[in-house]
């Protein structure tokens, strides 16, 4: 018991830095999923039937692919099948170079797949907000994108913020399987810590606790904001 707590110590600082890049891959992909899914959701609703139609096969693509597929998919299959690009330009041969790194490589495939599900979390917000306040901001003379803008997305945005708090916790656990890219996450450097002392139960209960934490943290952030910036006679906390 005390050579395993030991073990544990010395490999701690290593896995901790394993714990950063997960909690990084996380906030990018929540990132690149808010910029993405906001104007998706707008789409959605505002767009023409071609518009949604686009984004409905984007929203029902990766919501119906596994994200383990997806990685493999786009890694080892578009980014390698790809990489060099040539083209011609101007009668002149052309090659670029799409090498992307194991981390960078997670963050956008955990990132779009994060647009499809935000995008529904804001498309629910968009349309529990009464629908005549968009008219009424046309009746004083605003244009369709500046109602939304500075009328509709401010409320929506505070309103997504539960939502929010699910996907967080999604995205954390499903940032367990970009290790299978090589990306050296909290995941895989317990895995190669334990797999190299035969700990496997120390370590793997010491990630497991790792990624309660991280979870608890996050959460406990998107409550507070929520609570911060809830609109009075829509939410009751």
């Amino acid at each position: 018991m005390q050579e395993s707590i030991l073990t544990i110590c010395e490999a701690m600082p290593w896995i901790l830095e394993g714990a950063l890049i997960t909690i990084g891959t996380v906030a990018a992909a929540m990132l690149l999923g808010l910029f993405l899914g906001v104007p998706m959701a707008i789409g959605q609703i505002y767009g023409n039937a071609a518009t949604r139609g686009v984004i409905a096969l984007y929203v029902w693509f990766f919501r119906g692919v596994p994200i383990l597929v997806l990685l493999y998919l786009f890694y080892f299959g578009l980014v390698y099948q790809l990489n060099p690009l040539e083209f011609s330009l101007f009668g002149m041969q052309c090659s670029i170079s799409l090498a992307l790194s194991p981390f960078a490589a997670s963050c956008i495939v955990l990132g779009l797949t994060s647009a499809a599900y935000q995008s529904q979390i804001f498309r629910g917000a968009i349309n529990s907000l009464p629908s005549g306040q968009l008219k009424a901001a046309r009746a004083l003379g605003m244009r369709d994108f500046e109602a939304i803008a500075s009328i509709i997305l401010p409320q929506a945005l505070r309103l997504s913020i539960p939502g929010w708090s699910n996907e967080y916790s999604i995205l954390l656990k499903d940032s367990a399987l970009v290790s299978v890219l090589g990306a050296m996450e909290l995941m895989a450097r317990t895995k190669a810590v334990a797999t190299s002392t035969a700990e496997y139960t120390a370590f793997y209960v010491s990630a497991a606790l790792l990624y309660f934490l991280i979870t608890w943290i996050g959460l406990r952030g998107l409550r507070y904001a929520e609570k911060n910036f809830r609109i009075p006679g829509y939410s009751h906390l």
